[in-house]
């Protein structure tokens, strides 16, 4: 492994305390009411005996709960297993607040059990499970959340970009990108196996009370961990696992990645990690070996495992190359992986059927929504992505076009000539290849 090097903080995390304003302007995505000037020169100069008590009634302030609950009505969302759904919350929001502000404070509230839905991975016929809180525990779950994330937000290295204020795929993907660049060759593509469900409780209450002492708060965290799942008529109650769909979930999983997180950067390794997605890129096979070996190591430490198909070294250098984050990276060029382009192709089925009765008008503005969502996040694919896309497109069209008039075909041969690539311009369909090539340009 290469020798250790000191990692320059990620831009949401400052260095010191400063003056006035100079607090806030470093933590702007922190909830105010929450997170006071006085609250963040403490976040930032650290706290008596290293740990914070007295959060519950931040938690609970009515200020809090407040925002809590609009970002729960912003997000929307289905109903739980009381059947309520956020339009029925927000008719009654000021009562249910004040109910949950009370419970919160005498100690008599107890989160509902989630409902567990089961939703199609994209490009295969696996499901993948989601639990879906009460809309009244989304909010407490969000009022939790905005007390907790920015203290340990402080903590988490550079390399985790999942689920962090400031962050996102697209910083995960430019990271591999330069380091591919850098000459780092190999990859340890690994696969958590089942992650979410099989998050230890006992591990993760012990991380989270490494930075929080607060007694109240540590047992509604312990609360949300043990809630009761419904699948159907079926219950039960989880002794490990934190429901994908929850609003707290997100920040408990990178809490509990995090000892794992500072063992690769101690030993000097480039990881680059999304939530449970992540790769180590090396410079040479018997790095990528020994970086394998360590993370096998330390998922057992956190009792997970590695998925054994889906964990593999790969060289960069020779044909097959890998996927992160949707992207399939192989031999210097970036591609949507398979899934992804089946995932769109899909969706651009279901706008076109041969037998819609909307106007081509009409199709062509859900088309283009569709289009412009799926090429901001892939127009740094090769200009070829475009061009098949592009392709598939107008074939659907002209295969509807054609059954509007009766007649048989599937929008390829004669089709061409009735209705050109010229004519789906004038109707102002969004061509990829053109919009890839603007971009070029622009940069």
């Amino acid at each position: 492994m290469k020798e250790a090097t000191k990692e320059p903080r990620p831009p949401t995390v400052p260095i010191a305390a400063g003056q006035g304003g100079e607090a806030r302007a470093r933590w702007t995505w922190t909830e105010p009411s929450v997170w006071t000037e006085r609250m963040l020169a403490a976040l930032e100069n650290g706290v008596k005996g290293g740990v914070w008590f007295s959060l519950m009634d931040k938690v609970i302030a009515p200020k809090n709960l407040s925002a809590a609950a609009t970002r729960v009505e912003r997000n929307r969302g289905a109903a739980g297993v009381d059947g309520q759904r956020v339009e029925h919350f927000s008719a009654e929001r000021t009562a249910i607040l004040a109910k949950l502000h009370e419970e919160l404070r005498d100690g008599s509230y107890r989160p509902k059990a989630v409902r567990r839905v089961w939703v199609p991975k994209p490009g295969t016929t696996q499901l993948r499970a989601l639990g879906i809180p009460t809309v009244r525990d989304r909010v407490v779950q969000g009022a939790l959340r905005a007390v907790l994330e920015p203290i340990y937000e402080r903590r988490f290295t550079a390399h985790s970009y999942g689920f962090r204020p400031g962050r996102g795929c697209k910083d995960a993907l430019r990271r591999v990108d330069e380091l591919l660049h850098e000459g780092y060759t190999h990859v340890v593509d690994a696969d958590i196996q089942s992650y979410f469900d099989r998050i230890d409780h006992d591990l993760l209450m012990a991380e989270v009370r490494k930075e929080v002492a607060d007694g109240s708060v540590l047992d509604l965290v312990r609360a949300f961990l043990q809630q009761r799942v419904m699948d159907g008529l079926e219950g039960w109650t989880p002794d490990e696992g934190s429901p994908q769909g929850a609003v707290i979930s997100p920040l408990l999983s990178n809490i509990f990645l995090h000892p794992v997180d500072l063992v690769m950067r101690e030993a000097g390794l480039e990881m680059v990690r999304y939530a449970d997605d992540l790769v180590i890129l090396c410079k040479s096979a018997a790095e990528a070996e020994s970086a394998l070996a360590l993370l096998e190591a330390q998922m057992t430490a956190r009792r997970l495992t590695l998925h054994p198909d889906k964990t593999r070294i790969v060289d960069t250098t020779q044909p097959g190359g890998f996927d992160f984050l949707g992207y399939h990276f192989e031999l210097g060029r970036k591609t949507p992986r398979k899934k992804s382009l089946q995932k769109l192709r899909d969706r651009i089925r279901t706008v076109t059927p041969r037998n819609s009765g909307e106007s081509l008008k009409c199709i062509v503005a859900v088309l283009n929504r569709t289009l412009r969502g799926w090429f901001e996040y892939f127009k740094h694919c090769t200009k070829r992505t475009f061009r098949g896309v592009d392709g598939f497109v107008r074939r659907r069209l002209r295969a509807l076009l054609i059954r509007r008039q009766k007649r048989r075909g599937f929008g390829t041969g004669f089709a061409h000539r009735d209705w050109p690539n010229a004519y789906f311009a004038e109707h102002g369909l969004l061509f990829l290849a053109d919009a890839h090539a603007h971009a070029r340009h622009a940069r």
